[in-house]
């Protein structure tokens, strides 16, 4: 089981894991607000070339190759990144959303993705994965690491919503919404969890990312999901769905070379 761990930075604390040891990398807390990557990088590696994109809830991932040239004032519209070289440090901003970071132990490329459930319906996380795997990356050699996010326990949605993300992992078709969130409750570790409200559920976005990584083919040991709530620790995290207020914190992660 991978350990979760908090460093700490100008007298503030980050989350590192275990499974992404051999990168600097870090999920940071609402402390650390304003600052941006540009800012931020230093505590992972002040050496590093800082990659992000607007983000707009969907699942376009790009190389750095692909994003406007440094000190263009436009930016790229994507939810995710992954490196193609060394000493990149790849940053993408959450609230409630999932900030997922991908570690490849041979290649050491990276990725890192912001998964909401909207993008987790449109399966980023796994295009990420292919877009590793187009570089090289074999999927026995990739470790996940999903930072903080709202918890499925406190994150109501309608059930079309939790059947948009439902059939990234239950393909097989299914007559309504309603039977296949129905059928998804049947399964350990459902990311479906029901509502005493009609026509709602609550959703685990987090889980439901794990679940595509491990029908792409990663075993469990391989996937780790942050134990912290967003919405439900408020000292730490911004939450929207707490607040309404877009207010963002930042997780980041830096390539390195093979080996």
């Amino acid at each position: 089981m991978a350990h979760w761990h908090w460093q700490s930075w100008q007298g503030h604390a980050f989350l590192t894991c275990d499974l992404l040891q051999d990168w600097p990398h870090g999920f940071f807390t609402r402390q650390f607000w304003p600052q941006t990557p540009e800012a931020l990088t230093a505590a992972l590696d002040s050496t590093a070339a800082v990659q992000r994109v607007k983000q707009v809830h969907g699942n376009r991932v790009l190389a750095p190759a692909d994003l406007p040239v440094p000190d263009s004032e436009e930016m790229a519209e994507a939810d995710g990144l992954v490196s193609d070289r060394p000493r990149q440090a790849l940053w993408v901003c959450s609230a409630d959303c999932s900030p997922v970071l991908i570690g490849d132990r041979a290649t050491g490329q990276v990725s890192a993705i912001h998964a909401g459930w909207r993008g987790t319906a449109q399966a980023i996380v796994p295009v990420a994965v292919g877009k590793l795997q187009a570089q090289g990356s074999r999927l026995e050699d990739l470790v996940v690491a999903i930072g903080p996010a709202i918890a499925g326990e406190v994150y109501q949605v309608s059930v079309d919503v939790a059947a948009a993300v439902g059939r990234t992992i239950l393909p097989q078709p299914m007559d309504s919404d309603e039977a296949l969130v129905v059928e998804l409750q049947q399964h350990e570790q459902s990311p479906v969890i029901e509502d005493d409200d009609p026509g709602k559920v609550r959703l685990d976005v987090r889980l439901a990312n794990q679940w595509q990584l491990e029908q792409l083919g990663l075993k469990r040991e391989q996937v780790a999901i942050a134990p912290h709530c967003t919405f439900q620790e408020p000292d730490r995290f911004f939450s929207y769905r707490r607040t309404g207020e877009k207010q963002v914190q930042w997780s980041g992660i830096v390539s390195r070379g093979p080996g």
